[in-house]
């Protein structure tokens, strides 16, 4: 049997949560690890290209400490462990992205796979943080497709809400990194960057949101108003923005 989540807890109780009043602990206020891209019972052609997202809690790659951040693992076609106290093993079912990866390209032949996601730490060891499992069927193997191409340029980009969208409060904002990887500060790992996020709008001074524990997303409760939101991946070590997503335009309606 799957062990039980970690307990509901108040924002005063959670480190990731930036200290900002426009930020809010998410609906479920437990932490979780997911799929950003994938749904249950879906067909896909092969390979295949997966993105993860993090609910209260941070990246930091293997063989770090900082906060209670982790890294993510992808197992396939197989349970969470039934002892939380030993590291999970290196094999093909047990995928490991200890650099602080949001994503992956897998390869599959045909056939029905069971996914799910565990955030471990610095030594492999899960935390009581993980997804359900997701069951993704493929119909075909493309032998002729290049698996790196799928992940396309180095890059960030705000995942959801979409450009555009007119929104009542609260909603979550998802950031998403190709190509770099994403780490805590206070791990001062070189060549890992941060997410920053810019809420800007017409005569007001802008809102700058800076996640340091190598956070991937961000619950908001901000006043009615139109607004152009900007993600920066800032560099841990020396503070330069790695990469920008293009600005993008989001109007907030009163609840």
């Amino acid at each position: 049997p799957a062990p039980a989540p970690a307990p509901a807890i108040a924002a005063s109780q959670v480190p990731e949560i930036v200290p900002h009043p426009w930020v809010t602990l998410p609906p479920t206020r437990s932490p979780e690890s997911y799929f950003t891209n994938l749904k249950d019972e879906e067909v896909r052609e092969s390979p295949v290209l997966l993105r993860f997202g993090l609910s209260l809690r941070g990246l930091v790659p293997a063989g770090k400490t900082a906060g209670r951040a982790g890294h993510h693992h992808l197992l396939v076609n197989q349970p969470l462990p039934l002892d939380f106290t030993k590291p999970l093993p290196f094999t093909e079912q047990y995928i490991h992205f200890g650099k602080g990866q949001m994503e992956t390209v897998l390869n599959l032949p045909p056939g029905k796979y069971e996914l799910r996601m565990l955030l471990a730490d610095e030594g492999h060891i899960p935390f009581f943080v993980y997804s359900k499992p997701l069951t993704l069927t493929i119909s075909k193997q493309n032998k002729d497709v290049n698996p790196a191409s799928l992940a396309g340029p180095a890059r960030v980009e705000i995942l959801s809400p979409p450009p555009g969208e007119t929104l009542r409060p609260p909603f979550r904002v998802q950031f998403h990194a190709s190509g770099y990887n994403i780490s805590h500060v206070g791990a001062k790992v070189p060549d890992t960057g941060h997410f920053r996020l810019v809420l800007e709008r017409a005569g007001r001074k802008p809102e700058v949101l800076n996640f340091l524990a190598g956070q991937t997303e961000v619950w908001l409760n901000p006043p009615a108003d139109d607004y152009a939101l900007r993600l920066e991946l800032v560099n841990g070590v020396t503070g330069a923005v790695m990469a920008q997503a293009e600005p993008q335009a989001l109007k907030v309606v009163a609840r």
